[in-house]
């Protein structure tokens, strides 16, 4: 014992040096801290700095050999006597005793320090500090940029134990950790002692930015900027003003080159280099922050630390791992999981089948009672005075004594009563054979006793349970689904358990959470009224009727009844009687539960069957003096005590301050968790220790016992002390393969059993295979024991089934006959029989994890990683190890609670310790590894962890872990093969007429624009500024535009004369004042409004280039300001037009700070206009000149403007005219952004062309008045109507409950027939459904909701006017737009493959909306640019009038230009000119038809090339991945994911506590590997509205990256999974 404590102390102090690296963070601080510093006492000059840096960190630097390392003397605290001896008793006091064994800690030790030649590096997780706090206690100070100087003192303190810690008294200190107190006092007292780490990590904090060794420990900073966006306030999801912005300048001195691509699974080519990325930023210009880098494939400026982290990580992940992946089936389409082939070197058991043991014969005595009852009728009238059982109080004294004639009397009064008192005389409660709960406390065994004699006597069947302490117990509420389906109605119950219960105000006991109604009856005499002279209770021989339901709870958390019959509960007795040759009067000290299993069996049962004397020792009372039962022995001069291996290692703990103890009347020293192979060292160590004072080692017997069986073995106390105990040192490698081996040369991982003795008397035992059929093992292979005898339990109550396969097994010779004709029923204890028929138990089936095809005992992880180092770390030894199921394989969990002085830097190291650990000894990963507070897992009755509660809540995300470390990379080896690209077919075979491989060609085209006649007075005009004059004559006052403000009242509205007339004045403006030449661009930044349009057309009317851009946004100028700067530079603008407010911002201070004010071109006001008209209004000479440039921040972040000539936007506004049937009597509510794409188009130019009155709403007023859209809507009675995605969820999320109000309010829906979402990505089925099922009672009908496509090439290709019922006859109806289900894993394949709507993998997918007139659209390869077939995934090639005609750039990139915009395919219709979208997506011919009897087309996006993500060689979209993780936990809002070198990035945004965050890692982890096989590298947890979004709704994935890398973020937590 001593030499191992100090064994361990070595290793516990040599930790830090030994080359295990003790892992910083380095954290810069908040301005807060700063402030503090101020005040601390020291020297806070750079040299007194540099000093104590170099004290706190030369430990962890490398020296040159010889060198004793600075700092070192301090770091280690002298071992006084005090404090040596200070940590033996600690190291002991606080671990599970369960699992202590020397020679283990040995071999983990050894195992550790094989690892560290390997030394694997493992990047920290980074935490807020509020999270850090809230974690580690106060010790943990928090740090400020000089703690140096604070810490010096610490440092000292670390020196000389201080007088209070110094001379603590042991008593004081023993009684504390025995009763788990968290009081300061004792449990911080070994943050002096724990070797200086703990003040390194709190000064760690000055080291920002040193490399500690070879790695650099770092973390994600909080920033302290204010900006909103960065922040996260909702001003994210503002629509006006949505984060397209680039993100603020990195410093220039980062190095700005995407790292290399260095992960083991290398992709080929990524995505983002089939579709070259567009940049229309000029090369040299650098002022954009990293604007330039857009071209780049990974795009992102790094030397961050966050991606030194990820890169540290990817390093780590490139060593080779094992197991090695093996072979993999691959089927043309499926993605087959890796089938575990089994290693052709794996022991394999070599012995002769085994034969069933049978134990020695059940002599037969002739006084032995008929029956329980009647042993108790026995004693009670022949020896009334005979002591049967005596109680303890908390201080150790003899509380009560029950003689035997007072139980009788007793029980009969309460059989009597329970009989006859409950119910009526005709309709009594409770009859015979029905059940009844017993629920007394721990400290009563004595009302306990009388109330379950009373039960057997009254022949109702007691089920003995816990008391339920709240109404959320763990477990108490599966107690209460046991007694429900036991029918159980009355409950027994003592006055002091009574009066403990929780009461409502009524005083009325509350129904606990799932358990029947229960009548609560007290058993205590004086309650209860006495028999009459002439009753008597039947007693009756032992028979086949039940005799009592004992509870047990299962692996998941169930609890089950097993029910015992009266002979096999007699039977029962009398075999323990005779294996352990109890006599008359003998005493017993049971220190054991005596409500169930080994402390019911002997302490209640067989003690009353041989009038022996039983001394109870309460849970409570051991907590205060764990040598209780010892001085119990002693006292009465016990022969017989039953403890488990806690008790006696408590003992040992206690016992240097007894002096007479004295164990020689003991005879036998039952062990009731003696199969538990880690038991035996405690065994060892007593008998060590107390052999001198009179114990003998044949005294100590371990018995195997499950609910099921009952006694399964025993060890017979003998008096020949010759007879050595039977020892077994098994190869943990072999048990993995339920093999027996005798351990070789390799010494670390062994187990060593001890026997549990011989089978019972009058059994039969064998041993079967764990799965299957329930065939004999061999000789030498570990299976499950089973038992064949009248002594077990019968069935588990009202279950058959289960009953069935555990009560009923016939056990099967190999040649497949059964070896018995009487059942035997399963222990659930794995084993062997050895030589001289010695049981040895290795372990539970319970506890038992199949990993990849072997088998792994969760009792022996738990003794690995407590072995690692247990008085230093994890809190009074309590660890729960428990499998879940992911993809298709368990995977190990290990949960610890971490004492609450431990720093994270102590965490992070015991973690990776604990993994190199078990990989050392059991050669299996740790899928996850999670450290909660003390005393937060949750617990049994009696103290114990609650391991099913456990693990529900791991798994529902509510266990709030403080430290989380998930090993996927190295656990997950059941992947499919990563895809190797097919070459493609060549065009020589597969081409014939207009099909593709036997399919028609995937092509479609909206109705032809030449054929249609309509009287389209508009089409006269070539030009929109014409249509706008022709108006202005023909129609002066007809208004065009009305736009409402917040409130929902008009602002201000336009006629047709009235815009032309202010158009005019701008022309003249711009001519006079812009001195603009004919061509020139003008940026306009206006809010969405009336003065943009006005503006536009004044442009048009001088003949100069409006671009619409959005303004800054006042609140954040910093972010947004230098978009617009960039865009008016690459737009190559001669001056900007804006309002008066505007103009004043960007002269702001603020602006001076965020750009360069000075390079603006000239910047005009148009608040007030010149009052004269210009002298001409311009005409272009030609219709294919600029009419505008449209310019937009893409999803990727990429800034691109196309080039949109007259004709294309003629085109454009007819077509639209066309589909929607647009005409000046029509009305139509616009909800978008006014600034590109088709919410420009729709804003700005359709009402001129089609003549219809536009009602603009902007969406920046919704942020204020959600209800403003559709109010409008409702309002003015709109038939059609367009939002963004983004309008539709603030509705959907800010308007919710509000449904029956807006009722209330008039709102009515009814008239809407269109309702558009103007989109640039595949319909967001689920948003759009919900919006449409949420407003349905407001009218709007459920077909009424449709989608439009659009992209940077062509503004519009879908969009899907309705036609309902009603309105079918005013215009061509268009089929409703139709869902498929696909299969997700296809997609990643790049094919489509339909499945039914609810199979696995299946992914919903809405058509895009129906294709605008004299559009042509085309699938095509990306790659080899072939057509591709009906139904199959390709990119999306559009051909139509309304074409941009180019991307503007400052220099020709003409491949691109060419690429993108004049595309032709390589084989079949080679002439035909069509534009790329860089969308992937499919078509498929529809049953339905169209108006003009074709059959309909249906267009479905996919998603766009160059957001998708090449990972193992499969093409992933990432709102798929996002789609599954936002469904793992309620708390996750919002979810983003990226690739940065090859490493999967989660970000998720959580809504709750910061104490969620750790939860989802392992949720999210999960999630992703179960749907999309993938492993996820980093999970980033950040606060609601982090993740960037667009005017459209779109995530910003790369501006996201750009963040995360450049430590933007500020996140609450980040975990590198390894």
């Amino acid at each position: 014992m001593v030499k191992s404590a100090k064994k361990l102390a070595d290793i516990y102090y040599g930790a830090a040096r030994s080359g295990i690296r003790v892992c910083y963070r380095v954290r810069l601080l908040r301005s807060e801290h700063r402030c503090q510093s101020l005040g601390t006492k020291g020297d806070i000059t750079q040299k007194g700095y540099e000093k104590k840096r170099a004290k706190l960190i030369g430990a962890y630097l490398p020296h040159p050999p010889g060198m004793e390392p600075s700092g070192q003397a301090e770091r280690r605290p002298p071992v006084t006597p005090s404090s040596s001896r200070y940590h033996r008793r600690r190291s002991s006091g606080t671990r599970d005793e369960r699992y202590r064994s020397d020679v283990h800690t040995e071999a983990v030790q050894a195992a550790l320090a094989k690892h560290k030649e390997r030394k694997m590096a493992v990047p920290m997780p980074s935490k807020r500090r509020s999270l850090v706090v809230q974690s580690s206690m106060d010790a943990y100070t928090p740090p400020d940029t000089s703690s140096g100087s604070d810490g010096e003192g610490s440092l000292h303190g670390e020196g000389t134990p201080t007088s209070s810690h110094g001379s603590i008294s042991m008593e004081h200190w023993i009684s504390r950790a025995i009763h788990g107190s968290t009081t300061s006092s004792t449990t911080s007292s070994s943050s002096t002692q724990s070797g200086g780490s703990g003040a390194a990590g709190r000064l760690a904090d000055v080291l920002a930015q040193t490399h500690v060794g070879p790695i650099a420990y770092l973390s994600l900073k909080r920033k302290s900027a204010p900006g909103p966006v960065e922040n996260g306030n909702s001003l994210r999801r503002s629509c006006e003003f949505g984060s397209e912005l680039v993100w603020p300048p990195l410093e220039p001195e980062e190095n700005h080159s995407a790292p290399p691509d260095v992960t083991s699974y290398a992709s080929e080519h990524s995505a983002q280099v089939e579709r070259p990325q567009v940049s229309t930023t000029p090369r040299p210009v650098t002022k954009y922050g990293n604007a330039e880098l857009m071209e780049t494939g990974d795009g992102v400026p790094v030397s961050s630390r966050v991606s030194a982290k990820i890169q540290q990580l990817v390093n780590t992940l490139k060593r080779p791992k094992r197991p090695p992946l093996r072979e993999f089936f691959v089927d043309d389409f499926e993605e087959l999981l890796e089938v575990q082939q089994p290693d052709p070197n794996q022991p394999r058991p070599e012995g002769a089948q085994m034969l069933a043991i049978r134990g020695e014969q059940m002599g037969v005595v002739t006084n032995w009672p008929p029956s329980l009852e009647a042993a108790l009728q026995r004693w009670g009238t022949i020896s009334p005075k005979a002591p049967c059982l005596t109680t303890m109080d908390t201080n150790g004294k003899a509380l009560y004594v029950l003689t035997y004639g007072k139980l009788w009397t007793r029980s009969m009064k309460v059989a009597y009563n329970i009989l006859h008192k409950l119910g009526t005389k005709q309709e009594p409660m409770l009859r015979p054979g029905d059940r009844v709960a017993l629920v007394f406390p721990n400290n009563d065994p004595a009302a306990f006793m009388v109330a379950f004699y009373g039960c057997l006597l009254a022949e109702v069947v007691p089920v003995p349970i816990e008391v339920p302490l709240t109404r959320k117990d763990a477990g108490s509420q599966q107690i209460g689904f046991l007694l429900g389906s036991c029918g159980v109605t009355v409950a027994l119950t003592s006055d002091a358990c009574h009066k403990g219960l929780p009461k409502s105000p009524t005083g009325e006991i509350p129904q606990f959470k799932g358990w029947p109604k229960l009548l609560w009856f007290v058993t205590e005499s004086k309650h209860l009224s006495k028999p009459p002279r002439d009753w008597y209770p039947h007693i009756k021989d032992a028979n086949n009727d039940t005799a009592y339901i004992e509870y047990k709870t299962c692996k998941d958390g169930s609890v089950l009844g097993v029910t015992v019959m009266r002979i096999a509960m007699l039977t029962h007795c009398q075999g323990l009687t005779q294996s352990c040759g109890y006599a008359e009067a003998e005493t017993i000290v049971n220190v054991l539960d005596f409500k169930k299993d080994v402390g019911l069996w002997h302490g209640i049962l067989t003690s009353v069957m041989n009038m022996m004397h039983v001394i109870s020792i309460p849970y409570s009372l051991m907590k205060v003096n764990p040598l209780s039962w010892i001085q119990k022995v002693c006292q009465y001069k016990a022969r017989v005590a039953c403890v488990k291996s806690r008790d006696m290692h408590w003992a040992l703990v206690a016992h240097r301050d007894q002096r007479d103890i004295d164990l020689s009347s003991l005879r036998m020293l039952l062990v009731a968790d003696g199969s538990n192979p880690w038991s035996i060292s405690s065994c060892d160590a007593f008998l060590n220790v107390f052999q001198g004072k009179g114990l003998r080692a044949e005294v100590i017997c371990p018995c195997a016992s499950s609910p099921e069986a009952l006694t399964v073995a025993i060890r017979r106390p003998t008096d020949d002390c010759n007879l050595p105990p039977g020892r077994g040192v098994l190869s943990m490698h072999g048990l993995s393969h339920g093999v027996i081996r005798v351990d070789t040369e390799e010494k670390l991982s062994v187990l060593t059993v001890q026997d549990v003795g011989t089978v019972m008397p009058g059994a039969l035992m064998c041993v079967v295979r764990p799965d299957g059929v329930p065939q004999l093992c061999k000789t030498d292979e570990i299976g499950e024991v089973c038992v064949c005898s009248i002594a077990t339990g019968t069935s588990y109550y009202g279950l058959s089934g289960m009953t069935k396969n555990t009560f009923e097994v016939f056990p099967m010779s190999s040649s497949g006959a059964p070896i018995s004709e009487y059942p035997f029923t399963r222990t659930g204890l794995l084993g062997f029989i050895g030589p001289g028929g010695l049981v040895f138990i290795a372990g539970k089936m319970d506890g038992l994890m199949v990993v990849a095809g072997r088998r792994h005992n969760a009792d022996d992880i738990v003794a690995t990683a407590l072995a690692v180092e247990p008085m230093k770390f994890v809190y009074r030894g309590r660890i729960a190890v428990f499998s879940i199921t992911v993809l298709h394989d368990e995977r190990i969990v290990v949960v610890a609670e971490q004492r609450p002085d431990s720093t994270e830097e102590d965490s992070f190291q015991w973690m990776s310790r604990v993994l190199q650990a078990i990989d050392g000894i059991h050669q299996v990963g740790v899928y996850c590894l999670a450290l909660v507070p003390s005393n937060t897992l949750p617990k049994t009755p009696l103290g114990g962890i609650h391991l099913s509660e456990t693990k529900q809540q791991f798994l529902e995300g509510s266990l709030h872990p403080c430290n989380v470390l998930m090993c996927p990379h190295t656990c997950v080896s059941n992947l499919p093969k990563p895809r190797q690209k097919q070459p493609e077919i060549g065009p020589a075979s597969v081409m014939v007429g207009n099909l593709v491989s036997g399919k028609r060609i995937a092509q479609a085209s909206g109705r032809d624009l030449g054929q249609m006649e309509d009287n389209d007075q508009a089409r006269k005009f070539l030009f929109l500024s014409e249509v706008l004059q022709w108006r202005a004559q023909t129609t002066p006052d007809h208004v065009l535009y009305t736009l409402l403000n917040s409130r929902g009242a008009i602002a201000s509205s336009l006629t047709c004369l009235q815009l032309h007339k202010r158009a005019e004045k701008i022309a003249a403006l711009l001519a006079e004042r812009g001195h603009l030449q004919d061509g020139d661009h003008v940026a306009l930044v206006y809010p969405p409004g009336i003065d943009l349009i006005a503006a536009f057309y004044g442009c048009l009317y001088c003949g100069c280039v409006p671009i619409t851009v959005r303004p800054p946004h006042p609140q954040n100028i910093a972010t947004t300001l230098p978009t617009v700067k960039m865009i008016v530079e690459v737009s190559r603008s001669a001056c900007v037009m804006t309002s008066q407010a505007i103009c004043k911002l960007l002269r702001s201070k603020e602006a001076t700070a965020a750009v360069d004010v000075r390079t603006w071109p000239p910047v005009l006001d148009t608040d007030d206009l010149p009052k004269k008209k210009p002298p001409h209004l311009h005409k272009p000479s030609n219709p294919d000149t600029l009419a505008y440039l449209d310019f937009s921040v893409s999803t990727t972040g990429m800034l691109a403007g196309v080039k949109m000539s007259h004709t294309a936007t003629s085109a454009f506004c007819r077509s639209i005219k066309l589909q929607c049937e647009l005409y000046p009597s029509r009305e139509v509510a616009i909800c978008l952004d006014p600034y590109c794409g088709l919410g420009f188009v729709l804003w700005c130019l359709c009402s001129v062309y089609s003549g219809h009155q536009s009602i603009l709403i902007p969406p920046s007023e919704l942020e204020v008045n959600p209800a403003l859209w559709l109010m409008a809507v409702s309002q003015y009675r709109v038939r059609d109507t367009f939002c963004s995605y983004s309008v539709m969820e603030l509705c959907t999320k800010g308007l919710g409950l509000q449904t029956e109000l807006l009722k209330t309010r008039g709102l009515d829906l009814s008239r809407v027939r269109t309702c558009v979402v103007v989109a640039e990505e595949r319909p967001r089925i689920a948003l759009t459904q919900s919006f449409s099922k949420l407003f349905k009672d407001l009218g709007l009908h459920p077909r009424a909701v449709s989608t439009s496509f659009g992209c940077r090439v062509n503004l519009a290709i879908c969009l899907q006017p309705h036609r309902l019922g009603t309105f079918a006859e005013q215009g061509t109806s268009g089929p409703d737009p139709t869902t498929v289900y696909v299969d997700m894993r296809a997609l990643r394949h790049d094919r489509v493959r339909l499945v039914e709507r609810g199979s696995p993998h299946s992914l919903p997918l809405m058509e895009s909306g129906k294709i605008l007139p004299g559009v042509r659209i085309i699938i095509a390869n990306p790659e080899t640019k072939g057509p591709l077939g009906d139904s199959h995934l390709g990119e999306i090639w559009v051909h139509s009038s309304h074409n941009a005609s180019g991307y503007f750039t400052v220099y020709g990139d003409e491949s691109l230009q060419s690429d993108h915009f004049s595309s032709r395919l390589s084989f079949g219709d080679t002439q035909t000119v069509w534009a790329r979208t860089g969308y992937l997506g499919f078509l498929r011919r529809t049953e339905l038809t169209d108006a003009s009897g074709e059959r309909h087309d249906a267009l479905y996006v996919v998603g766009a090339l160059d957001e998708a993500m090449e990972l193992r060689g499969m093409r992933y979209h990432p709102i798929d991945i996002e789609t599954s993780v936002i469904r793992t936990h309620k708390s996750i809002m919002e979810c983003a994911v990226f690739t940065w070198t090859n490493l999967l990035v989660v970000v998720v945004e959580l809504d709750g506590s910061e104490q969620e965050a750790l939860d989802l890692v392992p949720l999210v982890t999960n999630s992703v590997l179960e749907d999309h096989y993938l492993i996820v590298g980093v999970v980033v947890v950040v606060d609601v509205g982090v993740i960037p979004i667009n005017s459209r709704g779109e995530k910003q994935r790369m501006h996201l990256r750009d963040g995360f890398l450049a430590d933007q973020l500020d996140p609450i937590y980040v975990a590198y999974n390894m």
